[in-house]
């Protein structure tokens, strides 16, 4: 902004190319020091990250099967054990 108010080609770029006669905007105010500052408050929020860390117990128990099954439905002869 205060580039502008020093450099009228750039300002009249900012405008497209010519300054109107009813000139009001930001530039022009700032340079003429009509502008009021107001000071605000605002609470800044922390972000909260809350991670639950829950342990589990996890449990594998393996049952071999003793079942035999009937002929032509086990596995392959070259398979077996010799």
């Amino acid at each position: 902004m205060s580039a502008t108010e020093v450099c009228t080609p750039l300002h009249e770029w900012l405008h497209g190319g010519t300054i109107p006669d009813n000139d009001d905007c930001a530039i022009v105010a700032i340079a003429h020091g009509n502008i009021e500052t107001a000071v605000c408050t605002v609470r800044v929020a922390m972000p909260v990250a809350w991670i639950e860390v829950t342990p589990r117990i996890e449990i594998s128990v393996f049952c071999p099967s003793t079942v035999f099954l009937p002929d032509g439905r086990g596995p392959p002869v070259s398979l077996l054990p010799s």
